[in-house]
């Protein structure tokens, strides 16, 4: 059955008895940074309880770079560290609680939900599933979480993360989008979607100095300098992908996120990716080191400038119609709705960060002096 075939009042119901009833919006909980961990490693399980308020999101990683030998160690070591860490996940702690579960088609991820679910679910906030291929596999884990938190006594759903990894996954990127009440949104998987389309690639995210356009060559009397030195602009491989993934996922009410950017000691080209994700609408990104999590935290917050712009805005704006100069430019009702993104996503994060806060509460401490 898909989910056009279902009748809309049906789509909201449990799908097991019992279950808790699925959500009618995906509350937007800063997400700037998701951080990985092997939960089976003890030097990263230690660094946990450090990293809670720290980083919007410690994801437990159960499938790629989890060795086969070492899943169930990694399933166990997510467990304790969920159980023994306070603050941790559950909806109302400063740092969510997400694991990535093996994929659909390997022989772990079952044990991994049926493990999970019922010893941590309470705390779990998102399962992120990899290689999603089309709304089936969504559909899949969906009733097998309702039936699992149903026999749990869970109150609250857990949500659900797809990873765009291959070409039918983005290919199908929308019906994947609409596939359950618990989808909380979508990463982009470069390298394994690399692989799949093709690519000719090695890199994990990021642009590559192949990808390029080339300056026209100057003009002598009319007549092209072919010989001339001109400047080329590397291009980004992953700017129609992000974007069609940004709409998708903004049309269903869901969130999007860039996924991993594999240089860790590149972090210039690590902040342009994630800008450049963030500038098209991801409200988030991968960590895979420490460093990463300033990187995306600075990045994935509006500067104090752009929310200074944006409040005069609102504030000059009145009812919302009409227009109004400012600055020498044109602000009218969709510059109000642009104003507003980042007005909701500022106190969003100021709710979290301290130091955001400070930033942000200076603003308007600043225009009051103004005024007066």
């Amino acid at each position: 059955m898909t989910a056009a075939s279902r009748s809309p009042k049906d789509f909201f119901r449990p799908l097991a008895v019992g279950a808790p009833t699925p959500l009618r919006e995906i509350p937007a909980r800063p997400s700037r940074a998701i951080h990985f961990f092997d939960p089976s490693n003890p030097k990263m399980a230690a660094k946990v309880p450090d990293m809670i308020g720290t980083v919007d999101v410690l994801l437990g990683n159960l499938e790629d770079a989890i060795k086969a030998d070492n899943k169930v160690a990694a399933r166990e070591g997510l467990v304790e560290i969920a159980t023994s860490t306070a603050n941790l996940g559950g909806r109302s702690g400063p740092t969510q609680l997400w694991t990535r579960i093996n994929s659909l088609d390997s022989p772990w991820a079952l044990d991994d939900l049926t493990t999970l679910v019922p010893a941590i679910g309470d705390k779990l906030d998102v399962i992120m599933v990899p290689k999603v291929q089309g709304a089936e596999d969504i559909h899949y884990v969906d009733r097998l979480l309702a039936q699992l938190e149903a026999k749990a006594g869970l109150d609250k759903p857990i949500l659900v993360h797809a990873i765009l990894e291959t070409a039918r996954g983005v290919a199908n990127v929308e019906e994947i989008c609409g596939a359950s009440p618990r989808m909380q949104g979508l990463s982009l998987g470069p390298a394994d979607l690399a692989a799949d389309r093709r690519m000719k690639t090695t890199r994990v995210g990021g642009g590559h100095p192949g990808y390029l356009v080339r300056e026209d060559p100057p003009r002598l009397g009319g007549v092209a300098n072919l010989e001339a030195s001109r400047a080329t602009y590397q291009q980004d491989l992953w700017h129609y992908t992000i974007a069609r993934m940004v709409d998708a996922c903004a049309m269903h009410g869901i969130y999007p996120y860039y996924g991993p950017f594999g240089d860790i000691a590149d972090t210039t080209a690590c902040e342009d990716q994630f800008r450049n994700a963030f500038l098209l609408g991801c409200v988030g990104t991968w960590s895979l080191h420490p460093k990463q999590v300033a990187i995306a935290n600075r990045v994935f917050s509006p500067s104090v400038e752009d929310v200074a712009h944006a409040r005069r805005v609102v504030a000059a704006m009145g009812d919302g119609t009409g227009a109004v100069m400012l600055d020498g430019k044109m602000e009218d009702d969709a510059s109000l709705k642009q104003c507003l993104v980042m007005v909701e996503l500022a106190e969003q994060l100021a709710a979290v960060d301290p130091e955001l806060k400070k930033q942000y509460d200076a603003i308007g401490a600043d225009a009051d002096e103004s005024e007066a």
